[in-house]
């Protein structure tokens, strides 16, 4: 007999897409092991010590988005196994000024790219006052450093000032020349998805999701100004961003400039492409991602992050390839 759905380490569309690969049974006693209700020491520890922390949330039309908060190392910390205590504010321009609210879900993704490690945390906006944000856990778990390009970063004195260069929030808008080239080079992103129920009060898994994906440089395509290709590789099966896609088709992008700081948010419709001859096209590729870009929004001047040295590409990624022209 299964759990009830409040107590599922995986919602319905994880669940759904563990079975269509054959793992759903092992994914689901794993799940029950890994994805933590709350975090082991070694994840307040390692938030502690980074400069920045990956964010995702869900707007008030549901749209969801994936943001970056930042201050220098120590700007989170966790005053008991079941809380996440962030002492910054959301960059100009970020969605997170119309999104982070008392009650809201929210998803948590910590970085350190240096080493290739990660940890999650997906729970739910308890409490914002001068102390910080006050986030509860509802998921903890690590993830692989599959994917991820080794990169060292610093944080640095905010400067400068932020410029929306392209969209608005109420009107559908297109990728211009400056940032199909930053995502044509880009080999990392992140992206935020969300369960349907996910702006209604969550259960253990019906929150936000904001997940790493990391490829070639070019592994990103541009069909057009509003619509991306990306593959998607082999990865730990949990499908928590997919899963989510097929129950809610909707992404937030967030893509990050390292030569100068410059980011880009996308809202877009998500598509999952399972089978066919563009699929065959892509190296190393299980499924596609088909997003047709909604809203975009270029902000730059005001990350406070510089990554510097040579980049070390991902092992895992030598059997991939790039998208064909």
């Amino acid at each position: 007999m299964n759990a009830p759905d409040d107590l599922q380490a995986f919602h319905a569309g994880e669940r759904q897409l563990q079975a269509r690969v054959g793992v759903q049974e092992r994914m689901t006693a794993l799940g029950n092991q890994v994805i933590r209700m709350a975090m082991p020491e070694q994840h307040r520890a390692f938030f502690a010590q980074l400069p920045f922390v990956i964010a995702g949330s869900v707007d008030a039309e549901g749209q969801p988005w994936a943001s970056i908060l930042t201050n220098p190392p120590g700007f989170i910390g966790s005053p008991d196994a079941h809380h996440l205590l962030i002492h910054t504010r959301p960059l100009l321009g970020d969605p997170l000024h119309e999104t982070l609210a008392a009650g809201a879900s929210i998803a948590l993704l910590g970085i350190e790219q240096q080493t290739r490690r990660r940890n999650r945390m997906n729970g739910v906006v308890e409490r914002i006052n001068d102390a910080g944000v006050l986030v509860g856990v509802q998921q903890s778990f690590g993830n692989c450093p599959k994917y991820i390009q080794a990169r060292q970063v610093k944080y640095v004195e905010r400067g400068g000032s932020g410029v929306i260069e392209a969209g608005t929030v109420d009107s559908a808008s297109t990728l211009n020349e400056r940032t199909r080239k930053l995502i044509a080079r880009a080999d990392t992103f992140f992206i935020a998805t969300a369960h349907p129920d996910a702006s209604q009060g969550t259960t253990r898994s019906n929150g936000v999701d904001v997940s790493h994906r990391g490829g070639k440089p070019g592994f990103v395509h541009a069909d057009n100004d509003t619509t991306l290709t990306i593959p998607d590789f082999a990865g730990n099966r949990f499908f928590n961003t997919l899963g989510n896609i097929l129950l809610n088709p909707r992404a937030g992008l967030l893509f990050i400039d390292f030569e100068n700081g410059d980011l880009i948010y996308l809202a877009a419709d998500a598509e999952i492409v399972f089978e066919g001859p563009e699929l065959d096209a892509f190296a190393g590729a299980e499924r596609l991602l088909r997003l047709t870009i909604r809203h975009v929004r270029h902000v730059t001047a005001t990350l406070p992050l510089r990554w510097g040295g040579e980049v070390q590409m991902s092992p895992s990624l030598a059997s991939t390839g790039v998208t064909l022209p």
